[in-house]
Parts: C-alpha cells; structure tokens; sequence
C-alpha cells in the first residue's frame, strides 16, 4: 500500500498546478542500470534457491539506490522550503550532495514514521552522509537553526521590509532594490495580466506572503523575498487560485489578488472577507454608478506609498476623498494599479468564491469588527446609525 509520503513524491512528478516551476536537478542512474541490477538480483536469488525470493527487496533496494556510508563529512546550512513535501526535502539534500541520490533519504523516510515530524526552516548537516544519518539528524532538534520571524496578514511591501529589516538588520534599502524587479524574484509574467484593459504595474506587493519563515544566518534581502514569493506561488497553487478565478470569476488572477488585498484591509473579521470581496466585485464589476470603488484604504496605501502619514477614515479630508487624481483615488474607475497590501489565504480564499450577494455598501457596526452589509443607500444609512449607537462610527 503507498504510504502518504509516497504521495508528495507522485505529486511533486506530475507537477504542481499553477505554481511556476523551476527546472530542477536530477539524481543519477538511468534505466539501463536499474536493468542491470535487477537482472543480477534475479541471478542471484536463482542460485540461492526459490526460498530467498523473500529477500528480493532487499537486494533490489541495495543495488539501485545510491547512498553515502556514515555520517558525512563538511558541515553544510540547507534550507527546507515551507510547503515542501518529502521529495522536495530528498531534492535539496540531493544538489547541497547530502545524500548520494533522492531515493536514498526517501526510503530511509519511509522507514521512520517520524519523518513526518521534520518542518521547514534550516538545518546544519554534513555532506556525504547516508540517507538515514540524513534523516536522523534532521530529526534532532539540535541541528534545525531557529530564526523565525512572523509576517502578518495585510501588511504593505513596506511594513514587511521594515519587520524584516529589523529582524536580520540588512537595510530597507536593500529590500526595496530587490523588489524592483518581481519577475527576478520568481513571480511569473502571466501574473501581472489583466482583463480590464488597464496596463499591468508591476509591483511586489500582494506577493509576499504572510506566514512563518525561518531566515538562514547567511541570507540576502533577495533570497528572503524570493522564499516569501515561492511560498505564495506554492500556496495559490495549491488553492488553484488562477484557474478558479479565470474560469468562475471571469477575470485575472491578479485582479482577484487586488480584490483580497482589498478585503484584507478593510474587513474586521476573518467571516466577512468573502462579502468584503463581494462589495468590491460589484462596484467595479456590477451596477455601481461609478464603477469606483470609494474604500478609504486606498488612500492610505497611497499616502504611505509616497512616504506620508496614513490616517482614519474620519481625519481624511473632503479633498483627499474626492481626489481623482492619484493612481489610488477612491473615485478611479475599475480596480487600483496593484494590491494595496500582501493578504493572507483567507482572503485569498473570499476573493476566489466570495458568496453570492447585491451589497454595495458595508460598515463596521460593534468594536469587535463585525460589518453589515446593505444593497441600497437606504439600509445603509441604517447599519451606519447602529455603528453610531455602538460608538463606532
């Protein structure tokens, strides 16, 4: 029976649907040796004697699988990606020459159900080791190297360069120069598409997603921006968030992005992304007068955006909530230029199958975050007076 660790194996071959893929490297042995060796385990096992076929598995195992003796040699940091399955962990031991081949770490794995306990971050290892001293010290507590630091959800490229700054004391500066350039830091081109007519900006933000990462002693502000992209494309590529949103929304991926960074900011609880995303969905896309999408939030991803102070909905002046000049204004017809910020999977998940609703307009009614959500002015005039008589408008 094929085990669950077999499983991240099969999957990593077929590849995964909708993350951009690398070419990768390959352990050695063609199918000529793999032929070889079987024909001498049978001729082998023949003159023993039809008993010893018991051990066929054994012997076959022994002869096409590549493995280093005892404990290595140099020491070596490896990087164990977030979202990776077994095969991933047996490819990076493979090319940091850990291990002698993928199957070697493989089947020691299968061998030792707590290798299901082994979590992404950054290991000390030695090379040339065998695939079970491999496993063992991946398993020792002792040689994962813990340096996490938390991203949360709907935070700006810029408050995420600032959290990382000050984590690993490499300079804002270096993070914004990397960031320069998203398609370099492993963001496909097809990303930046849209189907609004509207010319594609492209931009880091919306791509760095929040989670959990463990930074390795020696990083750059470019590796820790491409380990923070790859972990977006592995999530969205799990979730099939491209191709649910082409095919149900009938828009871009990165338009349905824009929308859960949208969603993001402005709802106050984790249950009302879907709507938030619905509002959006419906003034850009439905019956809308404007076709604008009058959020605040975007106005202050612009203000921080050019280095000024952002601020509450209730300090914005008349003239910066009418303004339709800046790419970011609350009257700009269709969607912004980018995301305003990185949103999490839950709001990735409520712009990709919002529920189904007419609201255009919604308002926080209680201090822990709820909104109400209305199809005309006039309920909307209503939750606004709850929100008033709650003290939070």
């Amino acid at each position: 029976m094929m085990d669950d660790l077999d499983l991240g194996f099969d999957e990593r071959e077929r590849g995964e649907k909708g993350k951009h893929r690398r070419g990768r490297k390959r352990s050695g042995g063609g199918r000529g040796k793999t032929v070889l060796a079987l024909l001498l385990a049978l001729v082998l096992l023949g003159g023993i004697g039809g008993g010893a076929y018991y051990g066929f598995d054994r012997i076959q195992n022994a002869l096409t699988t590549p493995d280093y003796d005892g404990d290595g040699t140099e020491e070596v940091t490896v990087q164990i990606p977030q979202g990776a399955f077994l095969a991933d962990m047996a490819l990076v031991l493979y090319e940091n020459d850990v291990v002698k081949s993928t199957k070697a770490f493989v089947n020691a794995a299968n061998d030792n159900s707590r290798s299901r306990n082994i979590q992404p971050g950054t290991y000390k290892l030695r090379k040339q080791m065998s695939g079970e001293s491999a496993l063992a010290a991946m398993l020792d507590p002792a040689n994962r190297i813990v340096n996490g630091i938390t991203i949360p959800e709907g935070r700006t490229a810029k408050g995420v360069y600032k959290l990382l700054s000050d984590h690993t004391e490499i300079p804002v500066k270096e993070f914004e120069a990397a960031a320069k350039d998203p398609e370099k830091l492993g963001v496909p081109d097809w990303w930046f598409e849209r189907t609004d007519g509207k010319k594609a900006k492209k931009s880091i933000e919306g791509f760095l997603f929040p989670d959990t990462y463990e930074i390795p002693p020696d990083a750059t502000a470019e590796s820790i921006l491409k380990q923070m992209v790859d972990h977006f494309l592995t999530v969205t590529g799990q979730m099939e968030f491209a191709d649910r949103v082409q095919k149900e929304r009938k828009i871009s991926p990165y338009e349905a992005l824009i929308v859960a960074s949208l969603a993001q900011a402005e709802a106050g609880t984790k249950k009302d992304l879907g709507k938030v995303a619905r509002v959006a969905y419906n003034r850009v896309y439905g019956e809308f007068p404007c076709n604008c999408l009058e959020m605040d939030v975007t106005v202050n991803y612009y203000l921080e955006l050019t280095g000024q102070k952002t601020k509450t909905s209730a300090q914005m002046t008349q003239d910066e909530l009418v303004d339709e000049t800046t790419p970011y204004s609350r009257k700009l017809r269709g969607l912004v230029p980018t995301p305003i910020n990185n949103p999490g999977k839950d709001a990735l998940e409520g712009a990709m199958d919002p529920p189904k609703g007419n609201w255009f307009f919604f308002v926080a009614i209680d201090k822990e975050g709820n909104s109400a959500f209305a199809e005309t002015i006039q309920q909307h005039e209503k939750n606004k007076a709850k929100a008033r008589e709650a003290g939070v408008l």
